[in-house]
């Protein structure tokens, strides 16, 4: 399951399929992502990083030892804050490289939840950026894609470079 689609995969510049409900396979899906997640480890994960390519993902930036996961289908970006901060970002699909993405502090998205009702929820801090990460997979968008173009170019260097190596 942990099967992560690695760039330049062209799924991860795909948009993902909505899905029409929330039903058993969707619950098994955010169940399968959830343990590949807390794996890695990381904080968030969008079904098409395992190229699954619906619009499907999963959060949580709780403390450590807390388990406070989300699950988001057909998650939609409504409003985010002025503010905005710097975080390091990294992808299990760019594995070994990271780079500093500057987001909004604050987003709201709706959603269907785990019960299929739709919410809309103010993300904040590291849930923010976590959530507009994965919206940005489900967009066919990496972090790397929020980079000035040198930038870019230095971070996929030295994920190829690291590739060359094995």
């Amino acid at each position: 399951m942990s099967d992560f689609l690695l760039w330049p995969d062209k799924r991860l510049k795909m948009r993902a399929e909505p899905v029409a409900a929330v039903n058993a396979d969707i619950v098994a899906l955010w169940d399968r992502m959830l343990s590949a997640m807390y794996a890695m480890p990381g904080v968030g994960l969008a079904a098409p990083q395992i190229g699954v390519m619906l619009r499907v993902a999963v959060l949580d930036c709780a403390e450590k030892g807390v388990k406070a996961p989300v699950r988001l289908a057909n998650p939609e970006l409504l409003e985010t804050s002025n503010d905005t901060n710097d975080h390091e970002e990294a992808s299990p699909n760019l594995p070994g490289v990271h780079a500093k993405v500057t987001r909004p502090t604050q987003a709201k998205v709706r959603f269907l939840d785990a019960t299929g009702a739709v919410v809309e929820r103010w993300f904040e801090g590291l849930w923010a950026t976590s959530v507009q990460h994965q919206i940005d997979h489900l967009d066919g968008k990496l972090y790397i894609d929020r980079l000035s173009p040198m930038k870019r170019r230095m971070v996929l260097d030295r994920f190829k470079k690291l590739q060359r190596r094995g």
